[in-house]
């Protein structure tokens, strides 16, 4: 009740009395309850028969993690992922994953611990499955528009595994393997094995082209914040994360490191069970902070399911260690692009010390069609998203503008077109005077109009309007 500009001993006069009522708050109700802070206990991995046996100590050791990990690398590791699937949700969803694989541009590589956290009671509706084996019977047909690198990174290229598009950052990348590989990772020109659609670039990522990044970087005294991706950085050796992280620290310019690395997703338990890997972080984030600079986890959850106490227990570390997590997801149809799939995400990230940091547009990469979203999609989400929990645990939604124009946020396009699914994006501080185009997957877009992006006179038209909208 509002008193403060009454006398003493005055009354509260009826109609300030009834005001005040009609706007008193009522009693939040959380669309999840606390449900974001239970995160699944036990060995839940004994679900599944060729784990079922097995002790934390057995499932979660590195070593384990990596030996049993599935792939489609050979015809015989093929057919062991097969029987896998085939073991756990039967012979014609095996059969719909051997499609998929024939047309995918990435190849498969899953964790033990990844393949846990998988529905197979459910798995078409899967937000874990969808992220990492396709189906020949979800796939749908490209966007004309769509690439392998989607980008442009390798234009922006100075020296083998550095890219520097932005002015005073770069993006190395000293590993060219990961421990596990996404449906729609946007490298999907170079990381993983070629598979029967992409025969992959290969990557330089050796001691020698370290030393040459090395250099650029030193060359250039604008440069002061490093990204080290890949491939994965958790599958650069410990005494390498140690020359890595120190080389760059002693470039004087060189302010900020961020380890970008999906491993908090897919194996976690390295972190618990590989303690020279996790001591050489926190090696160079305590150096950093000794010479007044910053090291930064960057991981990458897309899904509150991939989410476990082992995943809870390894962020202590980090926390207790001060290292700093933040997330970074990629808004994916059937994972995350629903209110309550993003928002459960969300808390479940601050209930274990990691920020939201970026959501993506999903980039425009060829193969899977299937797991885009309209930007429409992603405007009403940020919309909905808003006020779910503090603003520092927000996420920002973004387009990484393709063709090299760097982070926008979403809201910000120059125009957006609904109906054609035509968005364009200006970066003035990046690439100043170009226009960046995305555009909605056909499948969003009214039957008439998918038939139009068939058909290049059409396609010239839709351009040329939508270039018009600009200058009015």
């Amino acid at each position: 009740m509002v008193t403060a500009f009454l006398k003493v001993g005055e009354e509260e006069p009826p109609s300030r009395l009834a005001y005040d009522n009609r706007v008193q708050p009522s009693p939040v109700a959380h669309l999840d309850g606390n449900a974001h802070r239970s995160f699944e206990e036990g060995l839940f991995w004994q679900a599944l028969p060729a784990y079922g046996q097995l002790s934390a100590d057995e499932f979660l050791s590195y070593r384990f993690q990596i030996k049993n990990t599935l792939s489609n690398s050979t015809p015989i590791a093929t057919q062991k992922l097969l029987d896998f699937v085939r073991e756990n949700a039967g012979d014609a969803f095996a059969q719909d994953v051997l499609l998929g694989l024939a047309r995918a541009p990435m190849s498969v590589q899953i964790t033990p611990y990844t393949l846990s956290r998988m529905d197979w009671k459910n798995p078409y509706t899967c937000p874990v499955r969808t992220q990492f084996l396709p189906l020949g019977s979800r796939l749908h047909v490209d966007h004309p528009m769509l690439t392998l690198d989607s980008l442009g990174e390798k234009a922006d290229s100075p020296v083998p595994g550095l890219v520097h598009r932005y002015y005073d950052r770069v993006l190395f990348l000293p590993q060219s393997t990961c421990p596990v590989y996404c449906r729609f990772c946007t490298r999907s020109y170079a990381i993983g094995q070629d598979t029967q659609q992409v025969v992959k670039y290969k990557l330089e990522a050796t001691p020698a082209a370290w030393k040459k990044a090395f250099a650029y970087i030193a060359e250039h005294p604008e440069v002061e914040d490093v990204v080290l991706s890949g491939g994965d950085f958790y599958n650069v050796a410990p005494p390498h994360v140690q020359y890595i992280g120190e080389a760059l620290l002693n470039i004087e310019h060189v302010k900020r490191i961020r380890i970008a690395t999906k491993g908090l997703a897919v194996n976690p338990s390295r972190i618990l069970y590989d303690p020279a890997w996790t001591q050489a972080v926190i090696n160079v984030a305590n150096q950093a902070r000794s010479r007044f600079k910053q090291v930064f986890i960057h991981t990458h959850i897309n899904s509150a399911q991939e989410m476990t106490w082992v995943t809870r227990d390894a962020l202590k570390v980090f926390a207790e260690n001060g290292v700093v997590v933040r997330n970074q997801s990629v808004l994916l149809r059937g994972v995350n692009d629903t209110f309550e799939a993003m928002s459960m995400l969300v808390k479940r990230l601050g209930a274990c010390s990691i920020q939201p940091y970026y959501v993506y547009q999903h980039d425009l990469v060829q193969g899977v069609e299937d797991l885009r979203t309209s930007l429409a999609t992603t405007l009403q989400l940020e919309k909905q998203l808003r006020g779910v929990t503090a603003g520092f645990n927000t996420p920002t939604f973004v387009v990484d503008a393709p063709g090299g124009g760097g982070k926008r946020v979403a809201w910000s396009y120059d125009y957006y077109d609904r109906p054609t699914g035509i968005s364009i994006f200006s970066a003035p501080s990046v690439k100043p005077g170009k226009h960046f185009f995305y555009f909605d997957p056909l499948h969003t877009l009214e039957p008439e109009v998918q038939a139009q992006w068939s058909d290049p006179a059409a396609q010239n038209v839709m351009f040329e309007n939508a270039l018009s909208h600009l200058h009015l």
